[in-house]
């Protein structure tokens, strides 16, 4: 079954098109690696998907639901945004306890303690966020993201801030949430990262999806004969533009 299904989607703001006529299919339990240059439309995608933004034409579906119906959605998804809404006067302990009781979440505190301790913030759980670095800042919004158990889970660069250690641990993470059932739609610059734990890729350019396939199947098509390639020389293929345009 699919997790995430998009057809014909597409969004205009005035005369500008931010999104045109994009096709998913993305199956339960995948990590979907979301690629494109700056102002290509991913921002926009991803706001369509999580249904803070309504479609000009077209439709999707996250978990089942169409993303028009943001009430019966926001239980099956969550979202790390490049900007996450926490609370610098919350200590982290206080930032999830807060999220949990918006989502009436009953009896929380086990599980915000085995998130704390999963990423490596239980030490620093009651200081208050205002004195966290960016990387303990960004574990937060993570553990926030997660905490409810989402179907489907929507991230926008979630190692960025990190220190390389940190990294791995959301980098393992993502694989034990994929490994478990839970579908993830990953939004990142850092091409490695989708390289390694991305199922599927799909590349974004000017608001069209101009590639889709496997980090390996995506490398073959530009060196068919060994495809002794990397991600980064497929991103440069697909999204290379006229030199007098720009990305």
């Amino acid at each position: 079954m699919d997790s995430i299904t998009a057809q014909q989607l597409t969004k205009r703001y005035d005369e500008t098109l931010a999104l045109d006529s994009l096709d998913l299919s993305i199956p339960d339990g995948s990590v979907y690696g979301f690629l494109g240059p700056n102002g290509a439309g991913k921002s926009t995608t991803m706001r369509l998907l999580t249904g803070l933004a309504t479609p000009t034409s077209g439709e999707a579906t996250v978990a089942g639901v169409p993303t028009t119906d943001r009430a019966q959605l926001i239980d099956h998804i969550g979202l790390l945004p490049e900007e996450p809404p926490i609370h610098d006067e919350l200590t982290a302990r206080e930032q999830l306890t807060y999220a949990a009781g918006l989502r009436d979440l009953t009896e929380p505190q086990s599980r915000i303690q085995h998130l704390l301790e999963r990423v490596a913030l239980a030490e620093d759980a009651d200081t208050r966020i205002d004195t966290y670095s960016t990387g303990m800042r960004q574990k937060t919004a993570f553990l926030q993201a997660v905490l409810h158990e989402p179907d489907v889970l929507f991230l926008d660069e979630p190692t960025a801030g990190l220190d390389p250690r940190a990294a791995r641990t959301i980098r393992e993470f993502i694989d034990e949430l994929s490994d478990g059932g839970t579908t993830i739609f990953l939004s990142t610059h850092i091409l490695p990262v989708v390289d390694e734990h991305a199922d599927t890729v799909g590349v974004l350019s000017d608001g069209k999806l101009v590639a889709e396939g496997s980090p390996a199947d995506l490398k073959r098509r530009i060196d068919a004969e060994t495809g002794d390639k990397t991600l980064e020389d497929v991103f440069l293929d697909v999204t290379e533009t006229a030199p007098d345009e720009e990305l």
